[in-house]
């Protein structure tokens, strides 16, 4: 397993949208996606100015179905 990149809630976002996620809606400081073609798997991701934290970063990717390989690849 690769070191997990610091990484901010906007950029998770953004590489969200380019693995196939769409945004379905935002309540406060938290913004909604779920995959345009599989609308079973969503995620929620907190919008901060600071970080995310590894292991929420870890939890929203592993609900994603990506891997730390592919979001580096992906930023």
């Amino acid at each position: 397993m690769s070191i997990v990149p610091m990484v901010k809630p906007k950029e998770l976002i953004k590489v969200l949208l380019k693995a196939g996620f769409k945004i379905i809606r935002q309540t406060g400081s938290h913004v909604r996606l779920e995959r345009q073609f599989d609308r079973s798997i969503r995620v929620t991701v907190p919008i901060h100015n600071n970080d995310l934290p590894r292991r929420l970063l870890m939890d929203i990717l592993k609900q994603a179905g990506l891997t730390v390989e592919k979001l580096k690849e992906l930023l």
